[in-house]
């Protein structure tokens, strides 16, 4: 590309090789990625027995994982299959954008998570006329609201920038800082200002999930042992989602901030850690939870019956 020629549109370049066993990988994961959650968010809504908050919750949780996914992993699925991948300027930015949002969607609804359980287990006799369906419907609109706003000064500093070439993107999507870096002028202040709100974003949600289970901890170790298992079993399905996500997160950091690991090897990590959390979440509440196992059963009787009625009241050829 003319190096005095104004950029629009840019070239994805993902893993150096195209491996082929790779490409089979993550098409499986994202198909279980959208069954899980898809699933989940047919069963709480067309399931009464799953009317609560908590459920009302990883509702969103998991059509927030959809989205997250359905941002970066079709690019990259692409990405194995064509030489040149191109995206144009706008669209890489808009990619962009949504990704960022939805990864602070997501720790803003695990944070909303686990007030719920602080609320639950630390409040029990209050829970019902704090957590009322007005209170829902506004920590999630502040979950989304948080993830909206977090990355929002991040793209509105990167949207003026030039660039004037090279366009070609290290990164299996448009990743902020493989994008930034291409401009042709200094970006200190873009990563001054991306790194502080990302930050922010992070430590902001863990140290509220944290105090939030700290608290929980101090109100089950004053209950009895028979309350204290079933109130940590309410618990344990969050608490291990929450620690999948912030110690993949780490493990993304540390790589990007070691200069020996290879390229295809650091976007392999950073692959794995935007699919991980939204792969095992439906697997980690269904396999611990007895409530979502029982509305699986019911959903597939309900479909067994409506086959068998169908059958039943299809003429056969014969007659």
């Amino acid at each position: 590309m003319n190096m005095t020629e104004p950029v629009t549109f840019f070239i994805i370049e993902g893993l150096k090789d195209k491996y082929m066993i790779l490409f089979a990988i993550f098409l499986t994961i994202y198909v279980l990625i959208l069954g899980g959650n898809s699933m989940i968010i047919y069963l709480v809504r067309t399931d009464p027995k799953l009317n609560s908050p908590m459920y009302f919750f990883l509702h969103h949780l998991s059509f927030c994982d959809m989205i997250y996914t359905s941002t970066s992993i079709p690019n990259m699925l692409s990405g194995f299959l064509v030489d040149v991948k191109t995206i144009s300027k706008m669209g890489c930015f808009a990619q962009m954008y949504i990704f960022l949002s939805m990864t602070v969607v997501g720790r803003g609804l695990l944070t909303v998570m686990a007030f719920d359980r602080y609320l639950a287990i630390c409040h029990p006799l209050r829970y019902a006329s704090i957590m009322t369906r007005r209170i829902r419907y506004l920590l999630i609109f502040l979950a989304w609201l948080f993830g909206w706003f977090i990355p929002f000064s991040a793209l509105i500093l990167a949207l003026p920038l030039p660039f004037c070439g090279p366009n070609i993107v290290k990164h299996i999507f448009c990743d902020h800082t493989s994008v930034v870096r291409l401009a042709c002028t200094d970006t200190t202040r873009n990563s001054i200002v991306s790194l502080t709100f990302a930050l922010f974003g992070i430590i902001s949600t863990f140290l509220l999930i944290l105090a939030s289970y700290i608290c929980i901890g101090k109100a089950i170790s004053k209950m009895g042992s028979a309350e204290r298992l079933k109130a940590a079993a309410t618990c344990v399905s969050h608490l291990i989602v929450v620690c999948i996500s912030y110690v993949s997160a780490s493990c993304v950091y540390i790589s990007y901030r070691v200069a020996t690991f290879d390229p295809d090897v650091r976007l392999i990590i950073a692959v794995l850690y935007s699919v991980l959390t939204p792969l095992l979440n439906p697997f980690i509440y269904s396999l611990r939870n007895k409530e979502l196992q029982d509305a699986l059963k019911r959903a597939f009787c309900r479909y067994s019956a409506a086959s068998h009625a169908v059958r039943k009241t299809v003429p056969s050829i014969s007659s």
